[in-house]
């Protein structure tokens, strides 16, 4: 489903050189979940984001579903991100002035869907994450555990076979944080969703398939 071969990104200025990875060579298989550890800094969210195609690497080749992105413009990144895959904050990238049910729709509206399609595929994914009966609030009327449900049901409202999620219960408290680990153990379970996860909770960690550990740009395990 993803493949990294020998990635690297190096961030450069006039005075220093800082590499974020170093070398990764990582595949993840379709309908895997696949959590990715290290201390801060050690390039965890650098390679999500590679991932998610978010950036790029300085070397080093990215696949994902058996396509080369190589030589894609933006613009075609772009929309191959929006078909195919869904992206989880930490801190939910939620846009207060916009209700709930406007916010899950976002990702459609760069689409061909219409209006009434819409409406109806984000009150699903409100459904699937519990919340049909918040879509009228606005974000600063939800808790944090509320806010990060609306988050997943903005990434999955698109049907993506893979969410890239970078520290989902890092604002949470444990319980609050359970919850949102069991949705997306769900998704993975019941709809064979690949998900990667960025987190620091080894508790959290253990629950997924496989944890690939960083340190200091490179995989240690």
């Amino acid at each position: 489903m993803i493949a990294l071969q020998n990635v690297n990104k190096v961030y450069q200025t006039k005075s220093i050189e800082t590499v974020a990875l170093n070398r990764i060579n990582l595949e993840v298989a379709g309908g895997e979940f696949l959590a990715i550890m290290g201390p801060s800094g050690c390039g965890k969210s650098t390679l999500l984001n590679i991932m998610g195609l978010l950036d790029e690497p300085t070397d080093g080749a990215v696949s994902i579903n058996a396509s080369d992105l190589k030589g894609y413009s933006d613009k075609q990144l772009a929309r191959f991100r929006n078909k195919h895959i869904g992206f989880v904050f930490q801190s939910y990238h939620l846009i207060n002035d916009l209700q709930v049910m406007d916010n899950v729709e976002i990702p459609l509206l760069y689409r061909r869907v219409s209006g009434k399609e819409r409406r109806q595929l984000a009150a699903e994914a409100l459904s699937r994450v519990g919340l049909r009966n918040r879509m009228e609030h606005f974000p600063t009327q939800l808790s944090g555990g509320q806010c990060q449900r609306v988050a997943i049901a903005r990434a999955i409202v698109g049907q993506p076979s893979i969410i890239l999620a970078d520290e989902p219960t890092g604002n949470l408290d444990s319980v609050m944080g359970a919850e949102i680990m069991e949705i997306l153990l769900q998704l993975n379970q019941e709809n064979g969703t690949t998900i990667v996860m960025v987190t620091h909770d080894e508790t959290m960690a253990r629950q997924a398939h496989r944890i690939v550990r960083l340190f200091d740009g490179s995989q240690v395990m």
